[in-house]
Order: structure tokens, then sequence, then C-alpha cells
């Protein structure tokens, strides 16, 4: 017969024919075109690991982090979606005992199918009981005595801008300092 692959189906199938007796053992032997011997093989891999090939010997360095560590990750990333890699590596080793590279981190999680994402933030301001607050508190005043500035553009969670350019002791026209802020509020808007 030679020494041929032999299908991981036709072997189950052949366990099955004689465990339940199907078919004789000549009669599954011939079917499936292996020897006697073969069969008792596979048998006896079926009966103590519950599957009819063996395992792969893994090659190289053994894996330090176990299934629970590598289950416990993923936990963590699906609750905490915006967690860094360090952050992650800093509660594996402080709950977990484990001390390993954040690049360990980083093949472990993509080989367990999770990859990185852009991020969107919805800024605070958008909260509904937030903004319901806000209309109930300004309800109280008459319309006289509301004044608004636009800070459509900025809200708590778009970074500020770091710099801008304009003459050494002039400010940049539409910003204003706190001296002129007060004085706005004091002559223009209290009356």
């Amino acid at each position: 017969m030679g020494n041929r692959k032999i299908s991981r189906d036709v072997k189950i199938a052949a366990i099955n024919l004689y465990e339940q007796n199907i078919l004789s053992l000549k009669q599954i032997l011939d079917c499936v075109d292996f020897s006697r011997r073969t069969l008792y093989r596979v048998l006896r891999l079926w009966r103590t690991t519950g599957d009819v090939v063996r395992s792969r010997k893994r090659t190289g360095r053994p894996r330090i982090l176990h299934y629970d560590d590598i289950n416990y990750l993923l936990r963590l990333a699906r609750h905490h979606p915006d967690y860094f890699l360090d952050e992650l590596l800093d509660l594996l080793c402080h709950n977990r005992f484990i001390s390993v590279h954040f690049t360990t981190i980083h093949r472990e999680l993509e080989r367990m199918g999770m990859s990185t994402k852009i991020l969107t933030e919805i800024a605070l301001e958008r909260s509904e009981p937030t903004r319901m607050d806000f209309i109930r508190e300004a309800s109280h005043y008459p319309p006289h005595y509301l004044g608004f500035l636009d800070e459509t553009s900025k809200n708590d969670k778009t970074p500020g801008r770091r710099r801008g350019r304009a003459r050494k002791g002039r400010l940049v026209e539409g910003s204003m300092h706190r001296d002129q802020y007060l004085e706005f509020l004091e002559h223009q808007v209290v009356r």
C-alpha cells in the first residue's frame, strides 16, 4: 500500500462503521482501502486523544501567553477598545502576573482576529440629557438676557490648536486674552 495520506473524513467514517458494527472488518477495509494495522492505529489514537489525526508539534519558541491569558486580553479589548498596548501590558502584568513585550500582545490580538480601527468620539456637548438641562435652565431667563458665542468648531473632544502665527506682541485676529474677554462681558453683554 505504501506511505500515503489518508483523509481525516475517511478515518472517521471507518471508525464509525467499525464501532457501530454496520459492516464487517473485511468489508470496512475493502471500502476505505487501508490495512488492518492502520485501522487499529487510528482507532487507538481516536480512543486516547479524541481525534484521528496526530497533532503536529509546534516548531519554534513556546508561547508565553496561554489560552486564559489571551481570553483575558480579548475581554479587555472588547470592553475598552481604546486601550493602548502599554495599558494592556500593565493590566496583564498586574492582574495575571505575566511580563511580556507589547508586540507579543499585538501579535496575539491579531492572531485572534482583532485589528486596529479608527475610533470616533462623540462630543460631550451632544449629550441629550445635558442639552435638556441647559434648555430647562435657560428657560428661566427672558430672551434679551441671553447672549451667545459661536463655538461650533470647538468642543471638549477636539484638541485645541497648539500654534498660530502672528507678530510678536499682537494677538491672532478673533482671539481674546482674559482682560479683553472680561471687558467685553462687562461693557457689551451686561449693561
